[in-house]
Parts: structure tokens; C-alpha cells; sequence
């Protein structure tokens, strides 16, 4: 017989309970498929629409920053060399808005049964990988058709990835507590994701800074993702290391802030939501 489980309140700023994901590891399965099913359903496209926002945000961007604006490039055909950051920062944007409306879109689960809330921004998290390998596809394409062979060090593509996902997570644990004490914040997301855009060199080299900024523009951790994402799959100019230390700072001090905080407000979404 299976011993029963005893719930505890989370107690100050400590008790993660982390291993409580590995437990309910079915579930964060279940509700990660789910959004990846609801996410395309009664659409005409369905899973195209993870290829024709990219190509359609790339585009835009490219006669913006490109045609108009006349930014560097690196010397690299401009719709690759925007395309291949729209893929880390497609992968961060969904999963930021996703998971800052996961508690609110969740309601009845979160008033209902016992689960680890946390599992909810996490599966928003996971099921934007579905997206980012169809899109990933579409890249490796484009590639092949201007001859561009990736470099010796794309095996730390993964890494800059989970630094993606982390400091979607990071964000996401932060706005999706927020937002059930003030509402505003569903206001607030579509404005922040823009703003954070514009902030982040998708469209443009991060070389275009000053260099005397650099250190402040790198506390924006997705400069540092998109770069390195760019530099192990097309071969740009390699990120400073001193910036990209910042960036991966930032971006591990703001899922383990978010963390703590999300486990320290969790007793009180049930009553609020």
C-alpha cells in the first residue's frame, strides 16, 4: 500500500519542493501535450502558424532594421541572420506570455485539487519546444540554401536554449504570482514582450551598442542568448565573454528569485484566483 502524503503549507523563503515535480512528472506530460493541442485548435493552418510567425515577424523586421535603417548584419544574408534570432527569442516571448497567464487560465484546477502549482508555467514552458523545432527545421532549410554550414560550436546550442528557458521561467514564475494579486499584469505582458523585443538584437548586431553600454545592455539576458545562438549555429562574431556572464547571471538570479517568490505566494492563489 502506497503511504499517504501529508501536505504542509510552504514555510518562509525555503521549502521548494522541488522533487514534488518528479512525482507529478505525468502530469506536467499531460497539461504540457494539452497546450500543444489547444494552442492550434479550430485553426484553419494549425502547426504552420509555428513557421508563418517567424517568417512573417522576420520579414517585418528586416525591411524595419534592414531596408530602412541600413543595421549591420554581420556580413550575413539578412533574413537567416534575423530568422535565427527570431527562433530563441519565439521560444522565450510564448513561453513569458503563457506563463504569466497560467495561474488565472487555470483556475478551476488550482480550487479544485492538490497538484505543485509550479507545474503549471512550467508546462507553458515545455510546450513551446514543440514550436521551436518546427521553426528549428525551417532554419536548417534556409541554410542549406545559402550554403551556410553550421559551426564547430553548436554544441552549445543547447545551453543557450535553457538559458532561454530559464529566464522564461524565471520571468513567467515572477509575473504569474504577480498577476494573481494584480490583475494588471495581463494588461502589462503584451506591452513588456514588445518593449523587451525592441531591447534585444533580433534585428540587429548587439556589436551596434557602444561598447561602453555593453555591460548594461548584457543585464538584459536574452542579448546574451540571442548572440550566442546566432554565433554556434551561423558563426557571427563571438560574444564577449565578460557580457555573456552577466547575461547568464541575470538570467539564473532570476529563476531562483522567481522561485522562492512563486513557493512563498503559492499558499494564497486558491483564495485569490
Amino acid at each position: 500500500m502506497n503511504e499517504p502524503i501529508l501536505l504542509k503549507p510552504s514555510r518562509g523563503w525555503v521549502s521548494l519542493n522541488l522533487k514534488d515535480l518528479w512525482r507529478y512528472r505525468e502530469l506536467v506530460f499531460f497539461l504540457t501535450w494539452r497546450d500543444v493541442l489547444v494552442r492550434y485548435k479550430q485553426t484553419v493552418l494549425g502547426a504552420a502558424w509555428a513557421i508563418l510567425q517567424p517568417l512573417i515577424n522576420m520579414v517585418v523586421l528586416s525591411v524595419i532594421f534592414g531596408n530602412l535603417a541600413n543595421m549591420s548584419s554581420e556580413g550575413f544574408p539578412r533574413p537567416i541572420f534575423t530568422f535565427s534570432a527570431l527562433l530563441p527569442w519565439g521560444l522565450f516571448s510564448t513561453a513569458l506570455s503563457d506563463a504569466g497567464r497560467s495561474m488565472m487560465a487555470n483556475r478551476a484546477m488550482i480550487t479544485k485539487i492538490y497538484f505543485p502549482r509550479l507545474i503549471l508555467p512550467l508546462s507553458k514552458i515545455l510546450g513551446g519546444l514543440v514550436d521551436f523545432a518546427i521553426a528549428f527545421v525551417v532554419l536548417l532549410g534556409m541554410m542549406l540554401y545559402y550554403g551556410i554550414v553550421p559551426t564547430t560550436a553548436i554544441w552549445t546550442l543547447p545551453l543557450f536554449l535553457l538559458l532561454a528557458m530559464s529566464t522564461a521561467l524565471g520571468v513567467g514564475l515572477w509575473l504569474s504570482a504577480l498577476n494573481v494579486m494584480y490583475r494588471d499584469i495581463g494588461y502589462i505582458l503584451p506591452f513588456l514582450t514588445q518593449l523587451w523585443l525592441l531591447i534585444t538584437p533580433v534585428a540587429y548586431s548587439a556589436f551596434e551598442v557602444p561598447e561602453k553600454w555593453r555591460l548594461v545592455y548584457a543585464l538584459n539576458p536574452m542579448a546574451g542568448v540571442v548572440e550566442g545562438f546566432r554565433w554556434a549555429l551561423l558563426g557571427t562574431r563571438q560574444p564577449e565573454m565578460t557580457p555573456l556572464l552577466v547575461s547568464a547571471g541575470i538570467s539564473i538570479l532570476l529563476l531562483i528569485s522567481g522561485l522562492f517568490y512563486f513557493r512563498r505566494m503559492e499558499r494564497t492563489f486558491a483564495d485569490m484566483v
